[in-house]
């Protein structure tokens, strides 16, 4: 990720942290989805993390904590946008937070029982993935990821022109995943209700 990408979307997701958790709640636009579907899927989801093993946990790309404050154990969220950790600080209090970049974490090796990390690897470039897996083998031994299964309105890779509140318009990067095809791509792993698990510090890695 270059400078002036960082940049953009560290101001996307600044502008977006207020409103960014009706993804998840199903208001504003996000309203005319099928809610009992989406609320079963996302149940069973915050309920899979809630009962991994606890550990020492990196939220990484936390957000504003809405999966964070499910997470056992003692868990540190770092994300690159100020705005978000202070939604996160509010929402997730039991946590701790640190700003700082996903592809160069600010932590010692092994520093951390597990990585988490949810809908962030879908919006990483080729290189940028490497990075990533990379930065999470070496201060964990655990990663887990969440990410969005293929749909059928998407394409599997796509840009998407993300409209906010003030009308603004962001080009963001966006993929969609088979269990079998994220699973190739993080190395082998355990699959979970929503999510895979992978253990291992040098070839096994988790992914969600």
């Amino acid at each position: 990720m270059n400078a002036s990408t960082g940049a953009l979307l560290r101001r996307y997701y600044d502008l977006v942290a207020p409103e960014y958790d009706d993804w998840y709640l199903g208001r504003g636009r996000f309203g005319q989805r099928d809610a009992a579907a989406w609320d079963a899927e996302l149940a069973r989801l915050t309920a899979t993390i809630a009962e991994l093993p606890p550990l020492r946990t990196l939220d990484v790309a936390c957000g504003t904590g809405y999966l964070t404050r499910h997470v056992p154990g003692d868990v540190v969220g770092l994300d690159a946008s100020a705005a978000m950790l202070e939604v996160a600080r509010r929402q997730a209090p039991r946590a701790t937070y640190v700003q700082g970049d996903a592809l160069a974490l600010p932590f010692d090796d092994r520093s951390f029982g597990r990585v988490l990390s949810a809908h962030f690897y879908g919006h990483l470039d080729e290189s940028e993935r490497g990075s990533f897996v990379g930065e999470a083998r070496r201060v964990a031994e655990e990663l887990v990821i969440v990410d969005a299964a293929i749909r059928p309105n998407h394409a599997e890779e796509e840009t998407q022109h993300r409209l906010l509140a003030d009308g603004s318009s962001w080009p963001i990067l966006k993929r969609y995943f088979t269990t079998e095809r994220l699973v190739a791509e993080l190395g082998a792993g355990e699959v979970l209700p929503s999510c895979v698990r992978g253990r291992g510090a040098s070839t096994r890695r988790s992914s969600t």
